[in-house]
């Protein structure tokens, strides 16, 4: 009874540990994120790479994925007056320190793969413990028609320091 009891407390703690994972994937349509983000914050130095479209994070509960979980993708689209891809991001920071973010977002296209792969980087996005900022990322728009062929953005990096 005792093993049967340990083996029950162990799985309730791994569930609790792991919890579900947000979508870090946003429409380039102009339209909001609808799932965008689930919060497990924790105040060390991390950083991820191979950002997701929904589902787990690659790693489960490492460290390593608690920066890209601080990312909300707010907006994602074309901007026609400026001819660029912009992808406009909150980042919450729930731990006990002040930290600065780097995020990369990855631009993306429809299934057809009209779309030429297109990436921006933001540094240095200054988060005080307890805190959110938000911050725009944009990066030239690589095409010759309306940004339409752009359907979503994901965060492809993250990194707090």
């Amino acid at each position: 009874m005792r093993h049967v009891r340990a083996i029950a407390v162990f799985g309730i703690a791994v569930v609790a540990l792991t919890g579900a994972r947000g979508s870090h994937g946003g429409s380039c349509g102009g339209s909001s994120s609808s799932g965008s983000s689930s919060s497990n914050h924790n105040s060390d130095n991390d950083s991820t790479s191979g950002g997701t479209s929904g589902g787990s994070l690659p790693g489960g509960s490492s460290s390593a994925d608690k920066a890209i979980r601080d990312v909300t993708i707010d907006e994602c689209k074309y901007d026609p007056a400026t001819k660029n891809l912009v992808a406009r991001i909150t980042v919450k920071n729930d731990g006990a320190l002040d930290y600065d973010y780097s995020v990369t977002m990855k631009f993306k296209g429809d299934a057809s793969g009209t779309a030429i792969p297109a990436t921006a980087t933001k540094t240095a996005i200054a988060v005080a413990a307890g805190a959110s900022a938000s911050a725009e990322l944009t990066t030239s728009y690589p095409g010759s028609g309306d940004g339409s062929e752009y359907t979503k953005c994901e965060v492809s990096r993250a990194s707090r320091s």
